[in-house]
């Protein structure tokens, strides 16, 4: 195995070192104002179980493709 470029964004699952492939943004309504976004990395194979992970907590904002992501203004 390769270790990716230090400055290839990699994914946010536990132990993983894939390169990222999507954003996953999230918030926490009990700690961050509505419009605050915090981020999650995810390669392909991650995806799915992070937005779930999110997702039944009621968090997940939004997954857009990595290359697509643009943080919000003041983010």
């Amino acid at each position: 195995m390769t270790n990716p470029d230090p400055e290839t964004p990699i994914c946010s699952a536990k132990g993983c070192r894939a390169p990222a492939a999507w954003v996953l943004a999230w918030n926490n309504p009990k700690i961050h104002t509505p419009e605050r976004r915090k981020t999650w990395l995810a390669c392909e194979e991650h995806r799915e179980h992070l937005a779930q992970f999110l997702g039944v907590r009621g968090f997940l904002k939004d997954v857009v493709r990595f290359e697509e992501w643009e943080a919000p203004e003041g983010a």
